[in-house]
């Protein structure tokens, strides 16, 4: 797919600030370092429209991109991140699992994970709520450049594995430095924006 607008609308705390209207929705969920700015910066073809940062935990609203006035992306706040208080946490969940569970325009949910690691804990417990949930999930296995090609099928087994990952479910081994992965993330994502 090519990208020819792309902007933030807004950054939500609740309903009440989500946008109106139809559009489908794409939300972004995945731990606080995995590199959910980079995945949404590179598949819209921009330098940083998505703010990225060397400091984990920056996005702590649902931040609603439009995309081609047709879409879209929803970045919600990386989870397993220790530094902000219980509270704040609770806070967010509630805000997460509120837009999550009901917002009727959401067509699924990318869930980023890291390559060259084993999903952590975290990353299962998401997995397993969304399913749990009934929502549909893509798994984007990032920094695949990382890893030497030979070895992406025996990483891509340990992710499937370790998630318990429905087989009905896509994954997508992405690379934002090098690109891999952009068209097939689009193609699968096509298909649940044109459902």
């Amino acid at each position: 797919m090519k990208v020819n607008t792309a902007e933030i609308v807004i950054s939500a705390v609740g309903p009440k600030q989500y946008p109106e209207g139809n559009l489908p929705e794409i939300a972004l969920a995945g731990r606080s370092n995995v590199g959910k700015s980079s995945f949404i910066n590179k598949m819209i073809h921009r330098k940083n429209l998505a703010r990225t940062s060397s400091k984990p935990g920056k996005t702590q609203t649902l931040n609603f991109y439009i995309l081609n006035e047709s879409f879209y992306f929803v970045d919600v706040p990386g989870y397993g991140f220790a530094k902000v208080s219980k509270t704040e946490r609770e806070a967010w969940g509630k805000m997460i699992e509120e837009y999550l569970v009901e917002r009727e325009q959401l067509k699924a949910v990318v869930q980023l994970v890291d390559l060259r690691h084993p999903p952590s804990k975290e990353d299962c417990l998401m997995y397993d709520w969304l399913k749990y949930h009934n929502l549909s999930v893509i798994i984007v296995a990032t920094k695949s450049d990382k890893i030497p090609k030979g070895k992406w099928d025996k990483h891509k087994k340990i992710v499937k594995e370790t998630l318990n990952m429905d087989p009905n479910d896509r994954i997508v081994l992405f690379s934002s430095e090098t690109g891999h992965g952009k068209d097939e993330a689009w193609g699968v994502l096509n298909s649940y924006l044109s459902k």
